[in-house]
């Protein structure tokens, strides 16, 4: 039924049902809770409802991955998606995976505060994310090591980031402190792939190694665009998730849209979730909404979408603690389809 032609009663029978305190309340219950109400409250918990239902129908979910998110204390929440299986290919920046290599191998992320004298910090070769602090010295630390890796690879024909990012997951491993997510998506075999990889310090590593004579890694990035359209292609079904906008987001948007170009029967992603900071009326793709995708043909018109105007180390903690605890007690035998 089109809503102009509805009824009152059409618009007046889901009522808010005030969310009431319990001292018992565990995460999954809370968001269940929350979904009953309004605002990005509401949102936080129909993103559960849409992420248990991919599980459900064994969808393979491609996951993207932008801001500092793993400086700011994200890392391991991806590494469970992985280890679980919940994620099937994953689209990063090149930040993300820089500080990710750097945390396995043992270095550390500190608290800072916004409120800092950055000139005083670069006396002291610290870098600011925000409230958060890095030592420059250590980050070089983290070039070598990729520097080193690289020196390792053949340099006869360009790689694919994937191919890079694998081999690189697969030589951290051996020097890890813990595991991260390059290790785990190596272990797990899951796809990751960089589209800017350029735009990070492993772009800077390689650079230099390559103006040192010990590195001379090509990419093709086409390549990249070809296989994450065959995996879409190939997929019965596709669910997105993204944390941030910016490349990951867009590269996996235009899966569908590349798909359908070269020829295959795609109809646009079926599922979607967002958590972003960014509003739509900048025309920035951080805030995009999935319903300005649908007319690209990026988002399947029956899709099952919503997006979370939060900070993502808000909403990315709590929808994956409440998930986690969903499988725990309903759904430990379920399998994710390998794509």
């Amino acid at each position: 039924m089109r809503e102009k032609e509805a009824s009152k009663e059409f618009f007046l029978h889901k009522p808010v049902i005030p969310f009431e305190v319990d001292e018992k309340l565990t995460a999954c219950a809370l968001l269940e809770k929350m979904a009953d109400t309004s605002f990005q409250g509401r949102n936080l918990g129909r993103a559960l409802t849409i992420w248990q239902q991919m599980i459900e129908k064994q969808i393979t979910v491609l996951f993207g991955l932008a801001g500092a998110m793993v400086p700011a204390g994200m890392r391991k929440i991806l590494v469970y998606l992985l280890e679980k299986r919940l994620i099937h290919c994953l689209v990063s920046t090149g930040a993300n995976l820089f500080h990710d290599c750097h945390e396995s191998l043992g270095k550390k992320h500190f608290k800072g505060s916004p409120m800092a004298d950055d000139l005083k910090l670069r006396e002291h070769k610290i870098d600011r994310i925000y409230d958060t602090f890095a030592s420059e010295k250590e980050f070089r630390e983290t070039d070598q090591f990729i520097i080193d890796f690289a020196a390792t690879l053949q340099t006869q024909s360009p790689y694919t980031t994937r191919e890079f990012l694998r081999r690189l997951g697969q030589h951290l491993t051996k020097e890890a402190h813990e595991e991260g997510i390059l290790t785990a998506a190596a272990k797990g075999a899951v796809p990751i792939y960089c589209p800017a990889i350029g735009d990070s310090s492993i772009g800077i590593a390689l650079a230099v190694g390559d103006k040192k004579g010990r590195t001379a890694v090509q990419f093709d990035l086409i390549a990249d665009v070809e296989e994450l359209a065959d995996l879409v292609a190939k997929a019965p079904s596709t669910g997105v998730i993204y944390v941030g906008g910016g490349t990951p987001k867009n590269f996996i948007q235009q899966a569908e849209v590349t798909a359908k170009s070269m020829g295959h029967e795609v109809g646009g992603h079926e599922y979607a979730i967002q958590i972003t900071a960014d509003a739509p009326h900048w025309g920035g793709l951080s805030g995009c909404t999935f319903a300005e995708a649908q007319s690209w043909g990026k988002i399947s018109p029956q899709a099952k979408k919503v997006s979370i105007h939060c900070d993502a180390t808000i909403a990315l903690p709590l929808l994956v603690s409440a998930l986690a605890e969903w499988l725990e007690d309903t759904a430990p035998s379920m399998n994710s389809p390998k794509p």
